[in-house]
C-alpha cells in the first residue's frame, strides 16, 4: 500500500539513530522526468515568468510561483486516474518555479539600464539571467545535504512546507484546484479592470479628503494604499509579523523622517512628501539593506565552512565504497566543478565581448561575480529556510556598491561603467535568487522522496526557458510602459539600483551619510531582535505597496485564530493560502494580458476618470468588497479539506 501522508517526523528534529523515510521510498523508482512532466514544467515556466516579470516591475514584489504551480500540477494530475503523479508533479513544480527566481534576478537590476537612459539588448538580459541562474544552481548543490538533511527539523522552510502539503494533497484528492481557479478568476478580473480600463483608482490616499491635502502640503504627512487583489494576496502569504515589520519601515520614513526633513529645511519645505521620500528615505533604506546583507554573511560563516567540508569529502571520497540511496543522489561533484568552470568561462567571454572589451576589467568583474555569489549563496538559502524570504535585493545593492568602487578604481566609469556594474549585479542577483529558490525545491524533494540529481538536471532547462521569457517580456514592457515618466512601471528595486550607481560612476554626490545612517539603524535593529532586512525594505519601497501587506496579514491572522479548534484554524488558513495564491497568479497573469493589449495599440484606459477623486472612493468600496470575499470564503473552510 502506497503512502499518501508525510511521516510523523517530517517537521521535527530526528532522535538519535532515527531516519527520515519519505513518501516515495528510496527502494522504489517513481516516474519523475517524463515527457508530460517536462513539457508541463516548461509551460509553467513560460507563463509564470511572464506574470512574475509584470508584477515585479509594477510593485517590486515577485511572488514565489512554487505554490500555484504545485496546485495546478495537482489539478491536472487528477485527470490521470489511477496513476501516482507525485514524482512528476515535483518535477513540474521544480522546472516551473524557476520562473520566479530568474525574474527576481533580472528585474531587480537590469531595468536600471533603461532608467539611466542606457540600452539593454536581448542577449545581455538573457545571458545575464542564464549564467547567473546556472551559477546559483551549481553553487548550491554542494550545500544540499547540509540544509535539507543535516538540518532536518531545525529549519521551518515555510514555503517548501506549503508546497509539499499541496503536492501530498494531490495523492489524497481534494478541492484545492477549484478554490484556486475561482480566486484566480476573481482576482485577475478585479486587477484587469483597473489596469486596462481604469475602472477605479489603483491607489487611495489621505489626499482624497480635503484635510489630507492640507496635511500633506503643510506637514508632508501622507498615507497611501494600493487596492489591488494581488498585493492583498501577497500580504496574506507573507503573514502579519513580517508585513508589520516591512510597513513599520515605511511608517518611520513617511511619518517621521519625511516630516522632520520637511520641517527642518527651507529647501525641503518646497518639495512634496514623495520627493522627500526619494531623496532621503530611500538612501537610508539602501544603507540598511546593505548592512543587513553583511550581517547575514557574518552569521552564516559557520554554515559555509561546514557545507564546504561536506562537498570536499565527497569529492575526495573513494568511488563505489558506499552505495548512495536514490533519494540522496546528487549530480557528481566532478560534473558540478566542470559546469562551474564552464559557466565562469562563458561569463568571461560574455563580459569581454558583450559588455567591457578590456581583459583586466573583465577578469576583475568575473572575480567580483564569483566571490560574492559564493559568499552570499548560503545567506540566501538560509533566509529561505527560516522565513521563506530571500534578501536578494539587499545583497545585490551591496554588490553594486562594491563592484562600482572596484571598477572605478581600475579606470572604468561613465556609461560603460554603469552598464558593466548593472550586468554584474544582474548575474549575481540571479545567482542568489536561484540559490534561495532552489533550496526550496530540494527540500520538497527530500520530504517526498524525489531523486535530487533529477531535480538538479532539469532545473537547468527551466533556467534557459525562464531567462529567454523574462528577457522578451522586459523589452516588451519597456516599450509599452517604460520605467521613467508618467504612468511608468514602478520597478522600485531597479530605481534604487539606478540611484546608487549613477553618482558612483559619474562622480556625483553620493549620499554616504544617509547610507551610513541606514547601516547604523540595521545594526540597532539586529541588536534588539528586529529583522533589519524586512524593515529596511519597507523604507525604500513606497508606502502604497507596503500598507496592503498588513491588510492581507491581518486577514491571515483573523481567519487562523477565530476558533478554539486548531484543526479548523489550520483548514481556514490553508484555504486562505489557496485564495491568496489565486489572487497573486490571476492578477499577475491578467497584468500581462493588459500589457500585451497596450503593446498592440489597444488603449481602453479612462485616464481622466482614474485620476479623479470619485475613482478613489469607488476604489475604497471595491477594496472592501474584495477583502470581504477573501475573508468570508476563507472562513467557509471545513476540516476535511
Amino acid at each position: 500500500m502506497k503512502k499518501t501522508s508525510l511521516p510523523e517526523n517530517a517537521y521535527r528534529e530526528l532522535k538519535q539513530g532515527e531516519e527520515y523515510q519519505p513518501i516515495m521510498s528510496a527502494d522504489t523508482v517513481p516516474a519523475e522526468a517524463t515527457p508530460y512532466s517536462v513539457t508541463m514544467g516548461i509551460i509553467m515556466a513560460i507563463i509564470f515568468s511572464a506574470a512574475a516579470a509584470f508584477l515585479g516591475l509594477k510593485v517590486g514584489q515577485v511572488f514565489e510561483a512554487a505554490i500555484p504551480i504545485a496546485i495546478i500540477a495537482v489539478g491536472l494530475g487528477g485527470l490521470h486516474k489511477g496513476k501516482s503523479m507525485l514524482g512528476q508533479n515535483v518535477i513540474i513544480q521544480s522546472i516551473g518555479a524557476t520562473s520566479g527566481v530568474i525574474v527576481a534576478g533580472a528585474i531587480f537590476t537590469l531595468p536600471a539600464l533603461y532608467i539611466l537612459g542606457l540600452e539593454a539588448h536581448f542577449y545581455q538580459v538573457f545571458l545575464s539571467s542564464l549564467l547567473g541562474g546556472i551559477l546559483g544552481i551549481v553553487l548550491l548543490i554542494p550545500f544540499r545535504k547540509y540544509f535539507v538533511k543535516q538540518m532536518h527539523g531545525k529549519y521551518p522552510f515555510p514555503e517548501a512546507t506549503a508546497t509539499t502539503e499541496v503536492l501530498v494533497s494531490g495523492e489524497k484528492g481534494g478541492k484545492q484546484t477549484i478554490v484556486l481557479a475561482l480566486a484566480g478568476l476573481i482576482g485577475g478580473l478585479y486587477d484587469f479592470a483597473v489596469s486596462t480600463f481604469g475602472a477605479w483608482a489603483e491607489n487611495i490616499s489621505t489626499k482624497m479628503m480635503g484635510w489630507g491635502v492640507a496635511v500633506a502640503d503643510k506637514f508632508k504627512v501622507e498615507f497611501s494604499l494600493n487596492t489591488g487583489a494581488t498585493l492583498l494576496g501577497l500580504g496574506y502569504i507573507i503573514g502579519l509579523k513580517y508585513a508589520v515589520i516591512i510597513t513599520a519601515g515605511s511608517c518611520l520614513v513617511w511619518f517621521v523622517i519625511v516630516p522632520l526633513v520637511g520641517y527642518a529645511s527651507a529647501e525641503a519645505a518646497t518639495m512634496s512628501a514623495n520627493d522627500l521620500f526619494m531623496a532621503y528615505g530611500r538612501p537610508i533604506g539602501i544603507g540598511g539593506i546593505a548592512m543587513a546583507g553583511l550581517i547575514g554573511i557574518i552569521r552564516q560563516a559557520g554554515i559555509i565552512k561546514d557545507a564546504a567540508k561536506l562537498a570536499v569529502n565527497e569529492l575526495g571520497g573513494k568511488k563505489g565504497a558506499v552505495a548512495v540511496a536514490r533519494t540522496d543522489k546528487d549530480i557528481a561533484m566532478k560534473t558540478i566543478l566542470t559546469i562551474i568552470i564552464a559557466t565562469l568561462v562563458a561569463t568571461l567571454v560574455f563580459f569581454q565581448f558583450g559588455v567591457l572589451g578590456n581583459w583586466l576589467q573583465t577578469v576583475v568583474a568575473l572575480l567580483i561575480v564569483f566571490v560574492i555569489a559564493f559568499l552570499f549563496t548560503t545567506v540566501a538559502a538560509n533566509a529561505i529556510a527560516i522565513v521563506g524570504s530571500n534578501p536578494v535585493s539587499g545583497m545585490t545593492l551591496m554588490t553594486l556598491i562594491l563592484s562600482s568602487l572596484v571598477l572605478v578604481s581600475i579606470g572604468l566609469n561613465g556609461t560603460i561603467g554603469m552598464t558593466a556594474a548593472l550586468i554584474i549585479g544582474g548575474v549575481v542577483c540571479t545567482a542568489l535568487s536561484m540559490a534561495g529558490g532552489f533550496i526550496t525545491d530540494l527540500k520538497i524533494g527530500y520530504w517526498l522522496g524525489t531523486t535530487p540529481a533529477t531535480q538538479e538536471k532539469w532545473k537547468f532547462l527551466g533556467t534557459i526557458v525562464s531567462a529567454a521569457t523574462v528577457a522578451g517580456v522586459m523589452i516588451i514592457l519597456n516599450k509599452t510602459y517604460g520605467f521613467t515618466g508618467e504612468n511608468a512601471l514602478a520597478a522600485p528595486q531597479a530605481n534604487a539600483m539606478a540611484a546608487v550607481i549613477r553618482p558612483l560612476m559619474e562622480g556625483g554626490q553620493t549620499p554616504w551619510v544617509l547610507y551610513f545612517a541606514g547601516a547604523v539603524l540595521a545594526l540597532v535593529l539586529t541588536w534588539i531582535g528586529v529583522p533589519a532586512l524586512a524593515f529596511s525594505l519597507g523604507m525604500f519601497i513606497p508606502m502604497s505597496l507596503n500598507a496592503p501587506l498588513v491588510v492581507g496579514g491581518l486577514i491571515a491572522w483573523l481567519v487562523s485564530t477565530r476558533s478554539k479548534d486548531e484543526a479548523l484554524n489550520k483548514a481556514r488558513f490553508d484555504r486562505g493560502t489557496l485564495i491568496a495564491s489565486g489572487f497573486i497568479a490571476g492578477g499577475a497573469l491578467m497584468g500581462v494580458v493588459s500589457a500585451i493589449l497596450k503593446f498592440a495599440g489597444v488603449e481602453l484606459f479612462a485616464a481622466d476618470w482614474a485620476a479623479s477623486n470619485a475613482a478613489e472612493w469607488v476604489a475604497l468600496v471595491m477594496y472592501i468588497a474584495i477583502m470581504t470575499y477573501f475573508t468570508v470564503h476563507t472562513m467557509k473552510a471545513k476540516k476535511e479539506e
